[in-house]
């Protein structure tokens, strides 16, 4: 792969102005070390960076069942028109839009951080979530290889971790996890909320496709793991349809996911405009509907996404899915996290915990249950 330096005082994409990836001199990142581009990404900008910290503490007014998250790649090429995270694009000084989808930040140093942070003795080994943010398992996890180290760190410094995901990279990952699992409890979890190839293609246009994830799924059940099925969002008008639900939940349980969890679009300042762009675009006579059911806010009407939740569970519950597991408190902004995507409950510390708690590193033996599909809906 030919990777090439670039002048950061010049412009990138001259070419395009309005709407288009940052044209002006970019303001130095901290800890730049290069920024590059490559053919294989075309249209894509790398901005290498040393990171002095990769533990992030979620704010206590959270509602999040997690205190901490590690985040490698800040953007994400996924492109996900309706991502919640990239109003964070504008901390960098890049817009959330188009340079949400191409100026990617990598921590090149996240693991050996990571490591360092994980084995220190005031680190009480809280659940770390992966994937909150942006996804680690997007295009560029193929060349600069960041999450096999942290998955090493988080095992062997016994702290228990999800991650979440749109990635089939993360099949390669897959005997890692299996061990990963032997030392600390783990959760997985995979995103996907649509069938429709075509309109997958539209709306997320740099993400593996439907079937590929779904395939994803069972591999990672086959491997003994557990998966639950992040399937957000559901989108009004286009996706929210007793058959569009029905067709979804039956995949999700042939593919034999553990658990599965559903919720209405919900856009953020940063991501309405690019959301209600794209809609201007491909589906305008939908514009009006959406200004209406969202008004000014970022949350669908509450009748609405009360509607919803009646007909998510429905399909749920014929697809061998417990009802549970879609929230209507508007201060929530996704639907409770599925079964198998978030670690188990608390048990007695492994080997490798007692070991790490020591301060020694260790690798632990004792196998933990990790689900089996009999756990989960039965794969017909």
């Amino acid at each position: 792969m030919r990777w090439t330096n670039q002048q950061l005082s010049q412009p990138l994409f001259p070419e395009l102005s309005v709407g288009a990836p940052t044209t002006q001199p970019l303001l130095p990142l901290a800890g730049l070390v290069k920024t590059v581009q490559t053919p294989d990404f075309a249209g894509i900008t790398f901005h290498e960076v040393l990171s002095k910290s990769a533990l992030n503490k979620v704010p206590v007014t959270s509602t999040m069942p997690f205190e901490w998250t590690v985040n490698p790649y800040r953007g994400c090429s996924h492109a996900c028109v309706y991502c919640f995270a990239r109003k964070s694009h504008t901390y960098l000084d890049f817009d959330p839009g188009v340079d949400f989808d191409s100026q990617v930040v990598v921590k090149i140093n996240v693991a050996s951080v990571l490591r360092k942070e994980l084995f220190k003795p005031s680190w009480q080994r809280h659940h770390v979530a992966l994937g909150t943010n942006t996804d680690p398992y997007q295009r560029a996890e193929g060349r600069y290889k960041l999450m096999p180290g942290i998955i090493e760190a988080l095992a062997d410094s016994g702290t228990p971790f999800s991650l979440l995901t749109k990635g089939t990279l993360l099949v390669r990952d897959i005997p890692l996890l299996q061990a990963a699992g032997q030392q600390v409890s783990i959760g997985m979890g995979i995103s996907l909320a649509m069938l429709d190839e075509d309109l997958a293609h539209t709306i997320e246009p740099g993400t593996p496709s439907p079937k590929a994830r779904l395939a994803l799924i069972s591999k990672l059940r086959d491997a003994g793991l557990p998966c639950g099925v992040m399937a957000m969002p559901i989108l009004p008008w286009l996706t929210d349809s007793d058959e569009s639900l029905d067709s979804l939940f039956a995949a999700l349980a042939h593919a034999g996911a553990t658990g599965v969890s559903a919720g209405a679009l919900y856009l953020r300042p940063g991501t309405r405009e690019w959301f209600m762009s794209w809609l201007a675009r491909e589906h305008p006579s939908l514009v009006g509907r959406y200004q209406r059911l969202y008004g000014s806010g970022a949350y669908a009407s509450k009748e609405y996404r009360e509607w919803l939740a009646g007909r998510v569970n429905e399909a749920k519950a014929r697809n061998g899915f417990t009802a549970q597991g879609f929230i209507h408190d508007p201060r929530q902004e996704e639907g409770q996290y599925p079964a198998g995507s978030m670690p188990f409950e608390k048990a007695e510390p492994t080997p490798a915990q007692r070991l790490a708690t020591a301060g020694i590193r260790g690798g632990g033996s004792t196998t933990l249950d990790l689900g089996s599909k009999k756990a989960g809906p039965t794969r017909r």
